[in-house]
């Protein structure tokens, strides 16, 4: 397959997994010669969404995206999130009988019940519908593939995630305030009211708690929570060397479908505090890199005694290179069943 194009409503300026995830699966397939084309909200008018203005939502109908996916000229298309660009690809692929994958990055259910008093088996059968339209489904996880399996979604395949290396490993010098009591419970990621935060925050732990990360609870959280450091939104360098200045990484989620950050943060070398739920269970599960439970709080202090080097050598069991490689077996598999569904339709003619 020496071409794909990918249909995402997440994209720049946004941080979060799903970007930095299609942002360096892109990277590698073209590094092999895959030529790679993002189709995002930068190609349309948008406006912000509410609640959440850093999020743009695309002002485009049908025919706006019809003509570029044709424009782009690609052998398969990816959608990768629900939103409206996702939608509307969905609905030209499946008027013109283009085969097409999707993949499942967030538990979109359970963020809109955070939120709205919508009831998850209406969120579930839509999305069902929605993936089960396309030739495969890719989750990043065994957890999550089991869950949505047990909900009705076919033909699902797995697409795990890589973290760079190079760029989050451990690193010399504090770039923390000197004055911060240790040990540093850390958390990075969006502040949202989907990660859970608040079960971090509320913890009773010696030492200083640190947010890494920017998003629409950010005020709010800075003025309920005078005692915890924010930093705002991070990235590069800047974002490796403050994982590398924590002593654990508390991951608080119980939504998340995997969570990179985790992977961020054993490989600079920090333990993973985290609820025995779906993502920690798959990322740490027996791996001795992190501790995993109910008691979020006794996580967290038993976290301390893991050794850093031990996190950083379950770290390198993933990379971008292997994740984007099984990204395109997927994709050159799901073209094939579609050609063979086509075959034998025409057959049964």
């Amino acid at each position: 397959m020496s071409s794909i194009l990918i249909v995402t409503d997440a994209w720049h300026p946004q941080i979060n997994g799903v970007v930095r995830s299609l942002e360096r699966t892109a990277e590698e397939l073209e590094a092999i010669g895959v030529r790679v084309e993002v189709l995002s909200p930068q190609a349309f008018l948008t406006l912000p969404c509410p609640t959440y203005p850093e999020i743009r939502l695309s002002l485009a109908h049908r025919g706006m995206v019809r003509r570029k996916i044709e424009e782009y000229d690609c052998e398969h298309l990816h959608i990768a999130t629900e939103g409206p660009l996702g939608v509307l690809a969905a609905s030209v692929a499946k008027k013109t009988g283009l085969p097409f994958t999707t993949s499942y990055h967030t538990r979109f259910p359970e963020y809109v019940s955070a939120r709205l008093p919508v009831p998850l088996n209406w969120s579930y059968g839509w999305l069902r519908r929605f993936h089960n339209a396309g030739c495969g489904c890719m989750v990043a996880t065994r957890s999550l593939e089991q869950d949505l399996r047990k909900r009705g979604f076919k033909n699902l395949m797995r697409w795990s995630r890589g973290v760079d290396e190079q760029l989050f490993k451990p690193y010399e010098g504090a770039v923390l305030p000197a004055d911060l009591p240790r040990p540093v419970f850390m958390y990075v990621g969006r502040v949202a009211v989907e990660k859970n935060i608040k079960a971090f925050l509320d913890l009773k732990l010696k030492g200083s708690k640190v947010v890494v990360g920017g998003g629409p609870q950010l005020e709010v959280l800075r003025r309920e929570y005078a005692d915890v450091h924010f930093t705002g939104a991070m990235v590069g360098e800047a974002l490796a060397r403050h994982y590398s200045d924590g002593d654990v990484f508390v991951f608080p989620s119980l939504t998340d479908t995997f969570g990179n950050v985790m992977l961020e943060a054993l490989a600079c070398g920090v333990p993973v505090a985290a609820y025995p739920v779906m993502g920690p269970l798959d990322v740490i599960g027996d791996t001795g890199a992190g501790i995993l439970s109910e008691n979020l709080q006794e996580a967290a202090e038993a976290a301390l005694d893991i050794p850093r080097e031990h996190c950083r050598k379950i770290a390198m069991n993933y990379t971008w290179a292997a994740s984007a490689h099984q990204f395109l077996d997927n994709c050159i598999r799901a073209r094939d069943f579609h050609n063979t569904q086509f075959a034998e339709a025409n057959a049964a003619e």
